[in-house]
């Protein structure tokens, strides 16, 4: 394998660890992994879009708890 595949596979690795990781913080949503039964027009996106907001919330809040925690050990 030449060099410029390596670097081109381990870019490839390192956006599909990001995907994986985040696909698994949605999956926490126990709505979003267990099978949906609501056949409401609609009402799948939106359990899905909230199950992902509550990720985004998650990763955003944690984010800024260890920026400030950072800031105080300076």
């Amino acid at each position: 394998m030449r060099p410029s595949e390596k670097r081109h596979n381990r870019a490839l690795a390192r956006v599909r660890v990001r995907v994986e990781h985040a696909n698994a913080g949605i999956k926490i949503s126990r709505i979003a992994k267990d099978q949906f039964r609501n056949i409401t027009d609609g009402l799948s996106d939106a359990t899905m879009e909230i199950a992902c907001g509550l990720h985004n919330l998650r990763t955003t809040r944690r984010a800024r708890r260890h920026r400030s925690s950072d800031a105080y050990f300076r």
